[in-house]
């Protein structure tokens, strides 16, 4: 969906407040130092957690379920555009898949760690994401992943998936090549075969 520019900042403002928040509060009514150790390696699994569900995001949510692959696809047209998931939708499934369940399963302790590392990983990937459309790189990590994202956008094949990394398209082989052939379209659920 398209926002407009004070939307589509919004989103990083208010990510960034909450992983601050998130932080502050664990820092100022977390549990004693003897649990730090669980709550520090559950933040760690948030963060390692975010590549896998950025990656199935995008290659089976994105590219595959409406309404998103409609909007996803309005994205590839639009580079440039500022579209992103709603705010309001990114923070309701971070909230009700992530946090919620890991509150049922262990404590609130475990669950902020776990959503924390998992917010700092969705914030990298919006940033991240942002930056490859519409900053400019001459070299360096950001143009690696410019013209990775490149390949995802104007090759016209599936694959590229990864936004922030590659290594879930290197470990599944969903790279796409210059060159490869391309696949033959799958006629849309609107269109003739």
């Amino acid at each position: 969906m398209e926002h407009s520019r004070l939307a589509y900042g919004a989103d990083f403002v208010l990510y960034a407040g909450s992983v601050l928040a998130m932080l502050a509060f664990l820092l100022m009514w977390g549990p004693l130092a003897e649990q730090w150790p669980g709550i520090a390696g559950f933040t760690v699994l948030g963060l390692a957690s975010w590549s896998a569900i950025e990656y199935a995001l995008h290659r089976f949510v994105l590219h595959g379920l409406q309404p998103f692959r409609r909007w996803h696809e309005d994205h590839h047209r639009r580079p440039q555009a500022l579209i992103c998931t709603p705010t309001v939708l990114s923070g309701t499934l971070i909230a009700g898949l992530v946090f919620l369940p890991a509150l049922l399963l262990g404590d609130l302790w475990r669950a902020c760690g776990l959503t924390l590392g998992l917010l700092i990983g969705y914030l990298g990937y919006a940033v991240t994401h942002h930056a490859i459309h519409h900053w400019h790189a001459d070299r360096g990590w950001l143009r690696r992943r410019q013209r990775w994202h490149a390949r995802h956008h104007h090759l016209g094949r599936p694959g590229c998936y990864g936004v922030s990394s590659a290594f879930w398209d290197h470990l599944l082989d969903s790279i796409c090549q210059p060159g490869a052939p391309r696949p033959h379209p799958k006629p849309s659920p609107h269109q003739e075969p």
